[in-house]
């Protein structure tokens, strides 16, 4: 008996059958998806991670021109940290708050 030898495989894709619309139709579908959306929010958060690490290179390496030489890896960062997290900034702007019903004016 032991431990087997290689690497885990994940899969890429979430389960197919969870069916948003119904998400507690299929519990074992839903802890699924759950677990795909969390692994797939930690590997954005260690790829924005790496590339603060590289921009933190770069301005120590470059010195007074770190703002020319290191635009594209700033750029780059800021766009990797955009809506990722774990608060109401990673979620989709419709599911950030109770839907505000439009009053009929007479």
């Amino acid at each position: 008996m032991g431990r087997k030898k290689g690497v885990l495989e994940f899969e890429e894709t979430g389960p197919d059958d969870f069916d948003p619309a119904n998400p507690y139709q299929d519990p074992v579908a839903m802890l699924e998806m759950r677990e795909h959306i969390v692994r797939e929010k930690w590997i954005d958060i260690e790829k924005a991670k790496i590339l603060r690490d590289k921009v933190r290179w770069c301005y120590r390496i470059e010195g007074v021109n770190h703002l020319q030489k290191c635009r594209h890896l700033v750029s780059q960062y800021l766009d990797a940290t955009r809506g990722i997290g774990w608060g109401k900034d990673g979620r989709h702007p419709s599911l950030h708050g109770p839907k505000v019903e439009e009053v009929e004016s007479e």
